[in-house]
């Protein structure tokens, strides 16, 4: 029977130039991963669906900072535009998705420009102190 003999080795430590390197390096990912998930957690999302040649709601009211995403749930193709040429989509197959950050109060109406009878609005409003927000 064979007993192996462990021996202790020394271990292997990073030059103090490389120790400082590494710490530096932790602490930006521990900070960045910590504000990612920060900010995703305060930003606020809103969806409007496409169905039928209509957008629903046909008014959605958010607060700024907030994404607003398109979803075309309709079997034709759509296209969401600005009536002020702020944001403009391709056309959407079924089930394909638009999005936009709401970075300013204001009013936004908006069209399916393949089908210019459709239309809506988006209504933002400031949002309260303290909150994020800033886009269209």
């Amino acid at each position: 029977m064979d007993i192996a003999i462990l021996r202790r080795r020394p271990c292997l430590r990073p030059s103090p130039g490389r120790q400082a390197v590494l710490a530096v390096l932790a602490a930006a990912l521990l900070a960045g991963g910590t504000f990612h998930r920060a900010c995703a957690a305060e930003a606020p999302e809103a969806e409007v669906r496409i169905d039928n040649f209509t957008f629903s709601p046909a008014t959605l009211t958010v607060a700024t900072g907030t994404r607003v995403t398109w979803v075309n749930a309709d079997d034709i193709p759509h296209a969401v535009a600005a009536g002020d040429g702020s944001f403009r989509s391709r056309a959407l197959d079924t089930d394909d998705r638009f999005a936009v950050t709401f970075e300013k109060a204001g009013t936004y109406r908006y069209f399916c420009s393949l089908h210019p009878h459709m239309v809506g609005t988006v209504v933002v409003e400031a949002a309260p102190r303290g909150a994020a927000g800033s886009g269209p």
